[in-house]
């Protein structure tokens, strides 16, 4: 588990699809990109249960979708310390890593807002916008990441 791109980059295999997560206390964002690491696509939204349950779900998306490493959103404060959600999302991604695949701990200081000022912007009603922003969110995480990862490359 790392929080810099390059050490990332250099467990993960040539190409494979990552698996982008906006983890909250009751929701998970997922999404996935492509092989050649160009676009994230928001996949579904979990609700959150007990981990054994989370992580069953991420196996089988792990396992459906060839899922070789994971994006998982930091919600740091505005002025890049660390919150209660920080650690919760910390602790997330070590229970991860018992699936062995490497993860990349990513920024996400803006991803919700981002994503829900984009929504709004195109008219997309408050209700449509609750049962989609976390797994847009959770694009704009692993998008964000994948640039990240083409800068390096």
């Amino acid at each position: 588990m790392t929080d810099e791109v390059a050490t990332f980059r250099a467990m993960l295999p040539e190409g494979g699809r990552l698996l982008g997560l906006d983890v909250g206390s009751k929701t998970i964002g997922m999404a996935y990109c492509d092989a050649q690491w160009s676009i994230a696509t928001g996949a579904e939204t979990i609700n959150r249960r007990k981990f054994a349950k989370d992580l069953d779900r991420i196996r089988t998306a792990v396992s459906g979708q060839q899922i070789v490493g994971f994006v998982v959103g930091l919600p740091l404060n505005l002025d890049g310390s660390q919150s209660k959600q920080t650690q919760a999302s910390r602790s997330f991604a070590q229970n991860l890593q018992q699936l062995d695949l490497p993860i990349l701990l990513w920024d996400e200081r803006w991803s919700t807002q981002a994503v829900t000022r984009d929504l709004i912007a195109v008219d997309v009603s408050r209700k449509r916008r609750a049962e989609i922003v976390d797994k847009m969110a959770a694009a704009y995480i692993l998008q964000g990441a994948i640039d990240g990862l083409a800068a390096i490359a």
